[in-house]
């Protein structure tokens, strides 16, 4: 089954990739990777905003890195051409949690990221990754990942 045919039975149609917010590009292609550059927690209606462990539980912060992985994806799809086919493996995730000094439950948002890759994408979407606090993320946002791909 193509990628884009899954993301379809999921209910998700990739957005156009979004633009960069400041002075760098949103992925890089070297060779057979593609490193995309950190994906803000967002959606239709705009930024998701919140602090974990203060206004934002951990489900809903897993909600919040899912919509970080569309975005990852969408860049994905802009880096192979358009054509998100191309997509071999998701290598690397990093991702990091605007968190509260006492939450600890960072891996457990960013699965909200993690189980959509490899529900969309089988074992191409399986990955190895770090998750991490941060005292503070751009606008807010309750999530930021980035990744990389590799790609043919």
């Amino acid at each position: 089954m193509s990628i884009e045919s899954r993301l379809a039975e999921l209910g998700v149609i990739l957005p156009d990739a979004p633009a960069p917010a400041a002075n760098y590009v949103p992925w890089v292609r070297t060779g057979n990777l593609l490193f995309v550059s950190g994906q803000i927690s967002a959606n239709a209606d705009g930024f998701i905003t919140g602090k974990l462990g203060a206004d934002m539980d951990a489900d809903a912060g897993a909600a919040a890195a899912k919509a970080c992985s569309i975005s990852l994806l969408a860049q994905v799809k802009a880096g192979c051409d358009g054509d998100i086919e191309r997509l071999v493996r998701v290598v690397k995730l990093v991702g990091f949690v605007n968190s509260t000094p006492e939450f600890g439950d960072q891996p457990k948002v960013i699965n909200g990221c993690s189980d959509f890759m490899v529900d969309a994408l089988g074992d191409k979407g399986r990955h190895s990754r770090s998750a991490v606090s941060a005292a503070s993320l751009p606008f807010g946002v309750a999530v930021e990942i980035e990744g990389i791909f590799e790609i043919s």
